[in-house]
C-alpha cells in the first residue's frame, strides 16, 4: 500500500494505491473516487452494538467501508474529509490514540476502534461524551478543519473549547472557565479546556463552532 497525502493544508485528501490483494477501511462518504475494478464492501464498524455507539456518541458512521483491490495491479482510491483542512497520518506500534469524533477518515484493516466515555467535562468542551480510541499495529489518517498542529504536554496546557482533535489515552480534560467570571464571558472566550498529562495531543487552528458563530453574526 502506498499512501500519498495532497492539497495539504488547506484542502488535504489522499491518493491510496493498493497493490492486488491489499485493502484499506475507510468513513462511509471519505471516497471521492476509485478504479472501476475496485471492490468496495459496506461493513460494520465493529460488531453491531459497538457500531451503534460509534454512530449515537463518536459521531462516526454505523457502516465502514472496505476497499479492497482483486485486481492483479495496483488500484487507486482518493479518499477525503467532510471539511477543509489538514489530515494527518499516524503509525500506530501497539498503542493508542484518542480522536475527537468526527476525526477519523481511514486505517489499516489491522487497527482496532472502539468507543469510550469521555466525561461530562469533554461534553462541555464541545468534544463529546464520548471519543474514538484507535489501538493496534497499523495506519491510521485523521483530519479536522483548519490546519493540524502538534503539541507536547508535560504537565498542564490550556485548549479552547473544540480545538483538541487528537490525543494519547493517559491525557486528561477538564472543563474550566478561561479567568473569573466577568472576564470569562466578556472576553469572548468562555470555557476552556485544561489539558493534563504527559503525552501528544494534536490541535486544529479552526473550530466549526467559530465558523458558525461567525456566520450568525452576517446572517442575522
Amino acid at each position: 500500500m502506498n499512501v500519498t497525502l495532497n492539497g495539504a493544508p488547506s484542502f488535504a485528501y489522499l491518493h491510496v494505491d493498493l497493490d492486488p490483494g491489499e485493502s484499506i477501511l475507510a468513513e462511509s462518504d471519505a471516497m471521492s473516487s476509485m478504479a472501476a475494478d475496485m471492490d468496495m464492501k459496506p461493513r460494520l464498524n465493529g460488531n453491531f452494538f459497538s457500531a451503534l455507539g460509534k454512530k449515537l456518541f463518536g459521531k462516526e458512521s454505523f457502516f465502514i467501508n472496505e476497499f479492497v483491490n482483486n485486481t492483479d495491479q495496483p488500484r487507486r482510491v482518493t479518499l477525503t474529509q467532510r471539511t477543509p483542512g489538514d489530515i494527518r497520518e499516524v503509525t500506530l506500534n501497539e498503542e493508542a490514540i484518542c480522536l475527537q469524533p468526527g476525526a477519523y477518515i481511514s486505517s489499516s484493516p489491522e487497527l482496532d476502534l472502539s468507543v469510550q466515555w469521555a466525561g461530562f467535562g469533554s461534553w462541555m468542551a464541545r468534544e463529546g461524551l464520548f471519543r474514538l480510541k484507535v489501538k493496534g499495529t497499523g495506519k491510521l489518517w485523521y483530519g479536522a478543519y483548519g490546519q493540524l498542529l502538534d503539541r507536547r504536554v508535560d504537565g498542564e496546557m490550556i485548549v479552547d473549547t473544540s480545538h483538541l482533535v487528537a490525543y494519547d489515552p493517559d491525557i486528561k480534560l477538564k472543563l474550566q472557565l478561561a479567568g473569573g467570571l466577568f472576564s470569562s464571558f466578556f472576553s469572548g472566550e468562555g470555557l476552556i479546556t485544561r489539558v493534563e498529562g504527559s503525552g501528544r495531543i494534536t490541535i486544529q487552528t479552526r473550530s466549526l463552532a467559530g465558523l458558525k458563530n461567525w456566520l450568525n453574526t452576517k446572517l442575522y
